[in-house]
């Protein structure tokens, strides 16, 4: 199998402290793929090293069968959008001058469908004029992701199906538009697009993912379904703490309760 993204003996040490230690992640087109751990653990240094953002210290990442160094920046935009955790905007732009970002040289008359599209998807066609800076953190992160999905509509129209990379997509996102991501995300996929997503909370991960990836200390110390990952006894090691796991009757996939977790060491 030719795989999108290829990571082997990915590792990275800054100030001497080893922060990614020998990681090997295959990806193939329309896998949506969570990577998941405590603080610390390594995963959003994991998706800054797959998106090229930062060079690794030893392994190398190819992405379409092309080590990732080799690719020119206008290139790899084509083939790879990311979202990052933390995007501060101060200037006054617009929501719709923030998505027409995505489209980066392009014309605005070949794009402009494909940005009306975006912020109708994000649930922001009433914003279209609104300044970032005056909306809410959730606003601003759905204006945000509808410009990524503006460049990977653009990249892919010229390239065929690219990578999709999101770190902490729906921190400031409520209920509902957390539920719309993984609609966007399940979109995507089903085109031949895949999703890597950084995540924190554990039952969204298995909402979105085919397939969970657990980081402990700078490596992964699981990689599987989510039944595979999202077990008591990977709970316990990688999280230190104690949770029941139950299972949804109607698709048979694993759910932590919340109210059942305690700590198994101070912290």
């Amino acid at each position: 199998m030719t795989h999108l993204l290829t990571a082997s003996d990915l590792s990275l040490t800054i100030g001497g402290a080893p922060v990614l230690r020998q990681v090997d992640l295959n990806i193939s087109k329309g896998e949506m793929v969570a990577i998941v751990g405590p603080n610390g653990a390594g995963k959003s240094t994991l998706l800054r090293l797959l998106s090229g953002e930062l060079r690794p210290t030893r392994g190398a990442v190819t992405l379409c069968g092309r080590d990732l160094r080799g690719w020119p920046p206008e290139q790899l935009a084509q083939r790879r959008a990311m979202l990052s955790q933390h995007i501060a905007v101060s200037f006054p732009f617009t929501v719709s001058e923030i998505v027409q970002m995505g489209r980066g040289e392009r014309a605005l008359s070949a794009t402009r469908r494909l940005i009306d599209a975006a912020i109708e998807e994000v649930g922001l066609s009433g914003f279209r004029d609104r300044e970032l800076p005056t909306l809410s953190g959730g606003e601003q992160q759905r204006a945000h992701l509808a410009r990524i999905l503006v460049q990977l509509a653009c990249g892919e129209a010229a390239s065929g199906p690219a990578l999709l990379l999101l770190d902490e997509p729906t921190s400031s996102l409520d209920l509902r538009h957390q539920i719309a991501l993984v609609d966007i995300c399940r979109t995507r996929a089903r085109n031949g697009t895949a999703v890597i997503a950084v995540l924190h909370d554990l039952n969204l991960a298995v909402r979105l993912a085919d397939r969970i990836v657990v980081m402990h200390d700078g490596k992964v110390v699981a990689d599987g379904t989510p039944r595979e990952t999202m077990t008591r006894d990977i709970i316990r090691q990688v999280f230190d703490i104690d949770a029941a796991i139950g299972t949804v009757t109607t698709t048979d996939m694993p759910y932590l309760l919340p109210q059942s977790m305690h700590p198994l060491s101070a912290p």
